[in-house]
Formats: C-alpha cells, sequence, structure tokens
C-alpha cells in the first residue's frame, strides 16, 4: 500500500480553543474528505449567547494593516474589465494568493480600523466562517504542496508560495498582541508547517521508491536494487527541484537547499537501518559505493545541481561507528584476497623455477613479471579500496601486504639457491630474470606515496636482501673462474712481474662479464658495481694477507707503485663495463702512501687521515698493512695504534663510504 501523505490539521485554537495538529495527524484522504465536507463548523463548547451577541472591540494601534487592500486596488486601471470573483471562485480556479488576500482583508477589517478610539463591531458568526475559510485555504495549499511533483501543478504552487509568504507577513503583525486578542488561528507558522510538510513528502518518495523507479532489475540482491532505486530518485527529483519548483519559489526558501538536505537525511535514515543489519559482503561494497562514489560524484556533482546547493554542509550519510563495521568488514575482505592473489603469483613463479623452462626475453634480455603482476594486483586493489572507502590512509591496508610477500619471495629464493628446487634449471639465467622484478620492486617502493615509513624502510631493506642473495649467486661462479689469478695477488710472483698478473686478471674478468650481455642494462650497471666492490675487496684482502714482506724504503715505493698502476687498470676497466662505483678510485692509492711514506710521524698523521676518510677501517687491518713494512718498530707501530685511537672520530656530518668493513684479516696482529 502506498504510505499516504501526512498534513496539518485544520482544528487552530489555543488555550482551551483547538490546538494545531502536526502533519502527521492528517493523512491524504483525510483531506479529501475534509475538501468535500465544506460545511460550516460550530464550536461546541464555546458558543454561548453572548458570544452571538455583537462585541466590540478595540483594537490595538499595532495592528493597523490596511496594506494587502491598498496594494489590490491600486494595481486595477479604470478601464479593467476582469470580472471579481469571490473567495470560492478564486479557490475553483486554483487563484490561491488572490484568495488569501481576500481573508486577509476580511480579517483586517475585522479587527482593525483607520482611527485608534474607533471602535469595530464584529460578530461571532463572522468569525466562524472567517477560520473556516482559512481553514479551507490552508487545506488546499497543504494538497498543492504534497503533489509539488506534478508538472501541471506549477503555477498553483507559486500561488501557494505568495499565500504562505503573506501569512508570515500577517502573524508578524500579530506578534506581542496578548493572546486573548488575538484571531484564533494566529499564528498560523505556515512556512514551519510548508517545511514539515516537505520533510513528509520526501520521505514518502524514498519510501515509494522501490515501487515506481526502474532500471536496477539486473541487480543481484534486494538490498542492492534498493538503494540503487532510492538513489535514482533523489537524482530525479532533484533534478526536477532545479529545473522547475526552483522558479515556483522565492530566494529566501532556499528550495535546493532545503530539499538537498532532506533527501540527504532521508537516504541517510535507510542506509542507517541497512547498515545495522548482517549485511553480505557484496551488499556492504554497495553501501560504501554510494556513500563514496555513486552518490557525492553521480547525483551531489552534476553539473546543473553544483552552483545550486551546498554538498559540504550536508554531513555524512552514516555514523562513524556504522560506516567504520562497513569498512572493516571490505578492507579485511580486501587484504585476504590480495594476499591471496599474491601468494599464487609467486606459486606461478616457482613452478617456472622448477622446470626446465627458460624465463622469457624481450630484447634479448630476460625477465621475469613477477613484479609488474604483483604492482599491477596491489595497486589495482589500492584504487579500488579508495573509490569505495573514500579515503587514501585507509586504503594502504591494502599494500601493507607486500611486507609479508617480500619476505615470502626472498625465502623462497633462498630455498632456491640452496638447490631444494633447481631440477635442472638455468640458475644465473633464473637470478637474472628475477634481479629486474626485484629493482621494479625497489623502484615502486621508493616513489610510493602510499606506504608509511616503517613500511617503505622495511620492504627496501628486503629488496635489498633479495638482490644482494642473487648478487652473490651469480658473482660466486666469477669468483670461481678467477680463483687462479687471485691466488697470484701480492706474491713475489705479482711483485716481479704485476703488470703480467693484473693483466691476465682483467682479461679473465673481461671474459666472465661477457655472460651479463642478457642482463638488462640497469641491473647488469647494479651488478658490475657489486663486482668492482668485490674485485677490489679481494685484491686488498690478499694484500693483506702478507705473503709479501717490503723489507725497505725501495721495495715499499715499487709496491706503492705497483698498487697505484693495478687501481688505475682494475678503476678503467670497471668504468668501461658500465660499473658507477667512481669512488673506489681512491681508496688503493690512499693505501699505497701508507706504504711509500718513512718518517714515522708523517706515517702516523696519514694513517689517521685513512681512518678519518674509510671509518670502517679497523685497528686490526691497519696493523696488518702495516705489518708489510718490516723496517717499521716496534715503538712506531704502538705510537700509531695510539694515535689511531684518539684521533680517529671522522667527521660526521658528511658521509663516509664502507669499503674495509668487507676485507676479512684472519688474525690480530701485536
Amino acid at each position: 500500500m502506498m504510505k499516504t501523505i501526512q498534513l496539518p490539521s485544520l482544528n487552530l485554537r489555543r488555550n482551551g480553543k483547538d490546538e494545531p495538529q502536526s502533519p502527521e495527524d492528517l493523512s491524504s484522504d483525510a483531506v479529501c474528505e475534509a475538501m468535500a465536507e465544506e460545511q460550516p463548523r460550530r464550536k461546541s463548547s464555546g458558543d454561548s449567547a453572548d458570544e452571538k451577541r455583537k462585541a466590540k472591540i478595540k483594537i490595538p494601534k499595532k495592528i493597523r494593516i490596511t496594506g494587502f487592500m491598498k496594494r489590490s486596488k491600486s494595481k486595477s486601471s479604470p478601464t479593467d474589465t476582469l470580472p471579481v470573483l469571490d473567495f470560492n471562485q478564486n479557490l475553483e480556479q486554483n487563484r490561491l494568493a488572490e484568495a488569501g488576500q481576500q481573508l486577509l482583508a476580511r480579517e483586517e477589517q475585522l479587527f482593525n480600523s483607520e482611527s485608534a478610539d474607533e471602535q469595530v463591531v464584529c460578530t461571532g458568526e463572522e468569525k466562524d466562517q472567517l477560520q473556516k475559510d482559512y481553514e479551507t485555504l490552508i487545506l488546499r495549499l497543504w494538497m498543492v504542496i504534497n503533489d509539488s511533483f506534478n508538472k501541471e501543478n506549477q503555477e498553483t504552487l507559486k500561488s501557494v508560495v505568495a499565500v504562505i509568504l503573506q501569512e508570515e507577513e500577517r502573524d508578524r503583525c500579530w506578534e506581542g498582541v496578548a493572546v486573548e486578542k488575538c484571531p484564533v488561528w494566529r499564528p498560523r507558522n505556515c512556512r514551519n508547517t510548508h517545511d514539515m510538510l516537505l520533510r513528509s513528502v520526501v520521505e514518502e518518495r524514498i519510501q515509494r521508491a522501490n515501487e515506481e523507479e526502474s532500471g536496477a532489475d539486473d541487480l543481484s540482491t534486494s538490498l542492492k536494487k534498493d538503494v540503487c532505486r532510492m538513489g535514482k530518485r533523489i537524482q530525479n527529483d532533484l533534478l526536477w527541484v532545479v529545473r522547475d519548483l526552483q522558479g515556483c519559489y522565492t530566494p529566501e526558501f532556499d528550495v535546493c537547499n532545503t530539499y538537498t538536505q532532506l533527501y540527504h537525511q532521508a537516504f541517510s535514515m535507510k542506509l542507517q537501518e541497512l547498515s545495522q543489519t548482517n549485511i553480505e559482503l557484496e551488499d556492504c561494497i554497495y553501501i560504501l559505493s554510494w556513500i563514496n562514489d555513486y552518490y557525492p560524484k553521480d547525483i551531489l556533482q552534476q553539473k546543473e545541481m553544483e552552483s545550486h546547493i551546498k554538498s559540504e554542509a550536508l554531513g555524512p550519510l552514516l555514523p562513524p561507528k556504522d560506516l567504520k563495521t562497513l569498512e572493516d568488514l571490505y578492507l579485511s575482505h580486501k587484504e585476504a584476497e590480495v594476499r591471496t592473489w599474491l601468494s599464487n603469483a609467486l606459486k606461478k613463479e616457482e613452478e617456472l623455477w622448477q622446470s626446465d623452462e627458460k624465463p622469457e626475453q624481450i630484447d634479448g634480455y630476460y625477465i621475469s613479471n613477477l613484479a609488474l603482476d604483483i604492482i599491477h594486483l596491489a595497486e589495482g586493489a589500492r584504487k579500488e579500496a579508495i573509490t569505495i572507502v573514500g579515503n587514501e590512509d585507509k586504503s594502504q591496508r591494502v599494500l601493507l601486504q607486500l611486507t609479508s610477500f617480500l619476505a615470502s619471495y626472498k625465502k623462497s629464493i633462498a630455498e632456491f639457491l640452496k638447490g631444494k628446487h633447481k631440477n635442472g634449471c638455468d640458475v644465473p639465467v633464473m637470478l637474472k630474470a628475477n634481479l629486474v622484478s626485484i629493482k621494479q620492486f625497489r623502484e615502486y617502493i621508493e616513489t610510493s606515496k602510499h606506504l608509511p615509513d616503517d613500511v617503505k624502510a622495511a620492504c627496501l631493506s628486503t629488496t635489498a636482501e633479495l638482490r644482494d642473495l642473487c648478487h652473490k649467486d651469480i658473482l660466486s661462479r666469477v669468483h670461481k673462474e678467477l680463483k687462479e689469478q687471485y691466488r697470484k695477488l701480492w706474491t713475489p710472483a705479482w711483485f716481479s712481474e704485476s703488470h703480467n698478473i693484473i693483466g691476465d686478471l682483467l682479461k679473465a674478468l673481461e671474459d666472465e662479464v661477457q655472460n651479463f650481455t642478457d642482463l638488462k642494462p640497469a641491473c647488469r650497471e647494479e651488478l658490475l658495481s657489486q663486482l668492482h666492490i668485490e674485485v677490489l675487496t679481494e685484491y686488498t684482502r690478499r694484500m693483506l694477507k702478507r705473503k709479501l714482506k717490503l723489507k725497505d724504503k725501495d721495495e715499499q715505493e715499487k709496491a706503492a707503485n705497483f698498487l697505484c698502476e693495478d687501481s688505475i687498470r682494475i678503476y678503467t676497466l670497471f668504468i668501461r663495463l658500465g660499473s658507477k662505483e667512481k669512488w673506489l678510485s681512491g681508496v688503493l692509492p690512499k693505501v699505497s702512501e701508507v706504504l711509500r711514506l718513512q718518517d714515522a710521524g708523517t706515517l702516523q698523521l696519514e694513517i689517521v687521515t685513512l681512518a678519518r676518510t674509510y671509518p670502517d677501517i679497523s685497528e686490526r687491518q691497519v696493523l696488518a698493512l702495516l705489518q708489510l713494512k718490516t723496517n717499521l718498530s716496534s715503538v712506531d707501530v704502538r705510537n700509531i695504534r695510539s694515535s689511531l685511537t684518539e684521533n680517529r672520530n671522522p667527521d660526521s656530518s658528511v658521509p663516509q663510504p664502507s669499503f674495509f668493513c668487507n676485507v676479512p684479516v684472519k688474525r690480530m696482529l701485536i
């Protein structure tokens, strides 16, 4: 059954007179019956014989109002031939403003006079008839308001608005007058009743939306259909208000914002009712989509409406508690869904490792699509979450799944490299492909604005560990091939023919690097930079093994020269191959100065400078370096050691490179 619209009562008495009823007390059917039975009504208990006699009333100056009659007369020209209609004829022709003016004129005649001393005589019967006519007019007003969304009703609605303004003006004129001296129908408060009636009209139209709106039949649940049809009703009705009803009202009614507020409140109440039930996930998502996407964008931000409403003043559709319940339900589901997606993507990658199938090649470079797939999934889920929950910070919960995924990825790589899942797979090729994915992960995390700083730091740390795992395995194969050349460094053979030994090392190194040509350039650059560091580290380690003893100044200067020459040749090769570690060019020359210097004081100063330049150099490494100089006394060594302890603190404001921390020295020297 269609819900009947609630209209104001016709009984209008105060202080023992009939009290006005609220718009909820009278249905549309009752209004129609009242209109059909336009019979004079009498007061049951207040009509005494004295009241039927003529009463003499002295009217206060404050309520002498003749403007309506004067304005009405001034608008007519002497040549006006239009017939003069009485009150009932104006009602029949929906000339409600004119009918209202006639009642105001009658009220003025009954209660006002031209002179403060003049007495006006009126009868109770005249007042009763005027009250009845007012009730008939007001009933007609509310019936027109109830039919506001009828296009044929617009001219009449304009007339209704004029009556309301007239009545409001007359109410103000009676303000401050003693109750016993006012007409029983004053104040009428037509504006308040109008606003209350609009609320009832809106609530009924929302209630009937499911029966009257179409276009939601394809939706999967009854809740979705209800919400969609309510949304369509709001959209269509607000457009009607802007296009048609707005022209029927004067600006002080602010009718566009009034209707928008009423529809917003009615929609909010319905959504609260729905959200407080045990709704399914898809219904939860649909409600959130309406709250954060469809309603603000497709309804409130329609081009025709934007300039007419103040959407920022509407407030939220759901209270915080109800909204949080829906958001938590959705986000928990999305987190679990993303975890499943990421896990499945990793399993697919692991299956490729366990097969003898090589990774895909593009432009001659091995690649893995793992990172692109994962990033696409994570970003898609994040953007969906922003749309549904309407908040970027809350959507970050989805991206937090990357932390556990990267940890699982690292574990899978480590287990694979232990030999558990090789199964004939070309390990270097697989690692080259995964280095591409690891770099893509790192770049995405570094540039992401949607990850908290602590999460970003944890993810970057894991990607660095992943990269190092791959580098270590690939480069371990290179170092294995260079082992014979490494063994000759800083031996008597190297001291006698340094040029040839370092030349053989660099040739073998360049041959090995040719195996990196199928690695994507950005990843090859990182791998070569790491190899550059490791070759120089191995060179320094061989030097600090102290297999070569430099007995005097000449041998020490010769070794220092060889050291500088080797440094230049190693550096030149790696820079040509693509290494970006240019800072390594200064390591060996700095060490060579320790070998070259003979004066103990100058040497002591150079050691302190070396330690400040490379703060990670240990006392054990300094002593190992000094032990190459066999002509250095134990006293000099103790002094250098003491000076190093006192003066090695570096300038903490300048970032210092790390090199010596990766160079092992087997035993402490005394």
